[in-house]
């Protein structure tokens, strides 16, 4: 069982799939995620985006079924904000996860100091480091999504994706919180991003539900409109 600690290069996260089995059937791919994890390196970068899909949700299932039974779940989320804020302000990160100029050895070392300088939970560093040597870094933004909406299930709730022109007020986030959850019957839990280019207004996605009330898509309903009128 990982217990803390990082994985070298040289002895990467072998133990995390040993032996683990799901318990509960995520996303509709039970079958997959039953799987060992040390497994997951045999699909090449090139596949399409649903084996890419795949390979995030089998390491999500180790890294939630491990922190879960660690009782670990809330650093585990804490894990998550720290990786999906460095996702959307470093492009630095985003190209260390996703450029093929970098070598595995070199992602490793990197994303193991990063992990450290993070304060990630050994859980969360190990496998990326894993990751890394199995040069699957590129689907860490699937695995943080994958995560959430596992931790979400668990605890009865759902996930809202929200864009807003200006960060939400904490009264303008519990509004809102209120008025999905009682569209939904579910406690809705926010994942608010920052976009300016929407003028104003929100897109808010929950599932496959999309809500777009922004300036933007008004505007550009308008300009559509005028031109089928010229």
């Amino acid at each position: 069982m990982l217990r803390g600690g990082t994985a070298s290069a040289t002895s990467p996260l072998i133990s995390i799939g040993a032996n683990l089995s799901c318990r509960t059937n995520f996303l509709g791919i039970a079958n997959s995620a039953r799987r060992r994890v040390n497994n997951i390196g045999r699909v090449d970068v090139s596949e399409p985006a649903s084996i890419s899909t795949s390979i995030a949700v089998r390491y999500a299932t180790a890294i939630y079924e491990i922190a879960k039974e660690e009782k670990a779940l809330a650093a585990l989320e804490d894990d998550i904000n720290t990786l999906q804020s460095a996702l959307a302000d470093s492009e630095d990160f985003r190209a260390l996860i996703s450029s093929p100029i970098y070598t595995r050895d070199e992602q490793a070392t990197a994303i193991s100091a990063l992990a450290a300088k993070m304060g990630l939970t050994g859980t969360m560093a190990n496998t990326l480091a894993l990751m890394a040597q199995k040069r699957r870094l590129f689907v860490v933004p699937n695995l943080l999504a994958t995560l959430r909406e596992v931790i979400a299930e668990d605890k009865g709730e759902v996930t809202a994706d929200v864009l807003s022109a200006k960060a939400l007020t904490k009264a303008q986030a519990d509004k809102l919180s209120k008025s999905l959850k009682a569209s939904t019957g579910k406690t809705v839990t926010l994942n608010a991003t920052v976009d300016e280019s929407l003028i104003g207004g929100l897109v808010v996605k929950v599932g496959s539900r999309m809500i777009d009330t922004s300036i933007r898509a008004k505007l550009n309903s308008l300009q559509n409109a005028m031109k089928e009128v010229g």
